[in-house]
């Protein structure tokens, strides 16, 4: 069964940072009628009054392109009006160019896609899980320029007089970009010389404060995390806020992943069936959400070093012939069915 079956018409859009255009189409994919409107508060309206007349008071579904991203400002004032949205992502599939490349395709395809689908695709919620998103980005950001700035400071002290450089290797890493924030110029010195110092200067001093705002902003996290999840982090082994964080932007809230299979396709942990003839076999999944699979192999690998228990199933693992790769694998795939079950179980409450 498809959406085909369920809804009359679909309005598709295809987003993008000026503009947006819209097809409406009918339940077998052909195209009613198409607009194109700026993607502003007053185009927003524009593109809702045009679907409302052009449908004639039958109902219908938006398939949005992007809706986490230029198509935000549309979803989320299509929701406040009571519209039924779908998700549609932007990646590529082939067949995707055949029949060339405008924003006016791009919608009807989107409308397609939908079309085909089984179920529509839930937006992401907004509110508080859209804070930890910021959160998250804002944190990784800046662990991502403290690292940045950590390798040149390595990359200077390879050039540095062998007074500094000495001086700076013999401190433990930790300590090194306090120290040269503190690092004196000696007087009387020549240009290099006082240029060297100033840079060191500025790069300890901005691996500093980065530090300091990525532990800020994990503070933050961990207290919106324990928010949202009450009590997600202490009972699960292995688990640390920022783990629970991408688990939490993942999921997003109850309903939007419909099942089980659905969540381990997500994170990428099912086993992909690769059967044809006389061969019957699954490949690694390496799609769906990448930070997700991140964050339970994150968590697979802290309960094979600290938790007994885990530590146990690993040992007999062991014993029966199974590698550590294909042992982590069996317990990401664990994990998601048991997080599933969790976060369903807290929202709940």
């Amino acid at each position: 069964m498809s959406l085909a079956d369920q809804f009359e018409l679909v309005v598709g859009v295809d987003t993008h940072r000026d503009t947006h255009a819209a097809a409406l189409c009918d339940g077998g994919g052909r195209v009613l009628a198409q607009v194109q409107a700026p993607a502003t508060a007053a185009g927003y309206a524009q593109l809702a009054a045009w679907a409302a007349a052009a449908a004639g008071g039958r109902p219908l579904v938006w398939a949005i392109e992007g809706a986490r991203f230029y198509g935000l400002g549309l979803a989320r004032h299509l929701a406040r009006a009571g519209q039924q949205l779908a998700d549609i992502d932007t990646a590529r599939h082939l067949g995707k160019r055949r029949a060339g490349k405008t924003d006016e395709i791009d919608a009807v395809r989107a409308a397609r896609e939908l079309l085909a689908r089984p179920r529509p695709g839930q937006l992401r919620a907004d509110g508080d899980r859209e804070a930890l998103r910021l959160l998250m980005c804002d944190r990784d950001n800046a662990v991502g320029c403290a690292k940045t700035a950590r390798n040149l400071l390595a990359a200077v002290l390879v050039t540095a007089p062998a007074g500094v450089r000495e001086h700076l290797r013999r401190l433990p890493a930790r300590q090194r970009p306090a120290a040269c924030a503190a690092l004196a110029c000696p007087p009387g010195a020549d240009r290099q010389t006082l240029v060297l110092h100033q840079t060191l200067n500025r790069l300890g001093q901005r691996i500093t404060l980065l530090a300091a705002t990525a532990t800020e902003l994990e503070t933050h996290i961990a207290a919106l995390v324990e928010h949202m999840a009450p009590g997600l982090v202490a009972a699960e082994p292995g688990a640390g806020p920022l783990s629970a964080a991408q688990i939490l932007l993942s999921w997003s809230h109850r309903g939007r992943i419909h099942s089980e299979p659905a969540f381990a396709m997500l994170s990428g942990t099912a086993p992909l069936p690769v059967c044809s003839g006389r061969t019957h076999r699954h490949r690694l999944n390496r799609l769906g959400d990448r930070q997700l699979n991140r964050a339970l192999h994150t968590i697979a690998v802290n309960r094979m070093r600290h938790h007994p228990p885990t530590r146990a199933y690993v040992a007999r693992r062991r014993a029966e012939g199974k590698t550590d790769k294909e042992i982590r694998r069996c317990l990401k795939r664990y994990l998601a069915r048991h997080l599933y079950r969790a976060l369903n179980a807290l929202d709940k409450t």
